[in-house]
């Protein structure tokens, strides 16, 4: 077994076992374990935009290998990536189990977002954007704990004041996750009577944000519309620009975090750093709840940005 291979036995096991355990019953040495999983890590994100891209591929042609793939990224997504990349996130991201496995039925939402047709991205057409009209949502990955221990980040930032209505941190990018996140988000609404029927939530295609828990709690129960990013990542430019700043701005805190508990109450402090404090550029150079209390004092809330 080659020590790639080890590393993801590992990965899958280490959780319930132990990481100790699980390197010691496959003779992996630490050093080892930390080296190629946090440099694959590394080459994923480096090239995370492709991940939908790959998918869909393979996907639509079960029977193409990574030569065949390539070759429909250049002709169908104009994306020029030598074959060797591909070849390599194929094995990373475990493609190849797309094209032995049966493809299972869309579910109902997915099936919706296919014949919709395009449409499913509600913002693509706004010509203008007001205060709380359009916010967004993605997951990123943080690491912590020196970079031995990754958690998730779901945020949700309004538009216009780049508040951060609400936040949540935990082992997995899963629906729990997300609904904390979106919780915390009507508390805001309702600290600072934000009218949120009607707004529009933007996000990719992830399984959670297609799921019948997370359309059902917004669509049905909150009044609020959902909206689907077509393109991967680069239909949510937004969101990856939010990313960008907040794990640069807080990358060694974060790392100094040994704990989860630890980590998230550091992330709470830099959002409400991010919400109370940090300047803006695209609102005056004002702090984003600055910003709202001065829009809140005009006659009008309709500003466009």
């Amino acid at each position: 077994m080659s020590p790639e291979q080890k590393v993801k036995l590992v990965e899958r096991t280490w959780e319930e076992f132990g990481l100790r355990p699980a390197l010691t019953a496959l003779e992996l040495p630490r050093s080892t374990w930390y080296y190629h999983r946090n440099e694959r890590v590394s080459y994923e994100e480096q090239y995370v935009a492709l991940h939908p891209l790959l998918e869909e591929i393979a996907r639509q042609h079960p029977e193409y290998g990574y030569r065949r793939t390539t070759q429909e990224l250049r002709n169908t997504y104009q994306k020029t990536i030598n074959h060797k990349v591909v070849q390599r996130l194929h094995r990373s991201w475990e493609l190849a189990l797309l094209r032995t496995t049966r493809i299972p039925r869309p579910s109902g939402i997915r099936q919706i977002l296919q014949e919709a047709n395009g449409r499913a991205n509600l913002i693509a057409d706004l010509e203008s954007i007001v205060l709380f009209q359009v916010a967004y949502t993605d997951f990123t990955e943080l690491r912590f704990a020196d970079g031995r221990e990754k958690a998730y980040l779901m945020p949700i930032v309004d538009h216009t004041s780049k508040l951060v209505f609400g936040w949540a941190v935990g082992w997995r990018a899963n629906t729990e996750l997300a609904l904390r996140a979106w919780q915390q988000a009507k508390e805001t609404f309702l600290d600072l009577q934000i009218p949120s029927q009607g707004m529009i939530i933007h996000h990719d295609q992830d399984p959670v944000y297609t799921s019948y828990d997370w359309t059902g709690q917004l669509l049905l129960k909150d009044k609020v519309r959902v909206s689907y990013a077509l393109g991967g990542a680069q239909d949510n430019p937004e969101m990856e620009a939010f990313f960008s700043r907040f794990k640069s701005e807080g990358h060694s805190l974060f790392l100094d975090a040994s704990t989860l508990d630890e980590l998230v109450t550091i992330v709470d402090q830099r959002m409400q750093y991010h919400n109370e404090i940090r300047l803006h550029s695209s609102i005056g150079y004002r702090a984003p709840m600055k910003f709202i209390q001065q829009i809140a004092s005009l006659s009008s809330p309709e500003v466009h940005i």
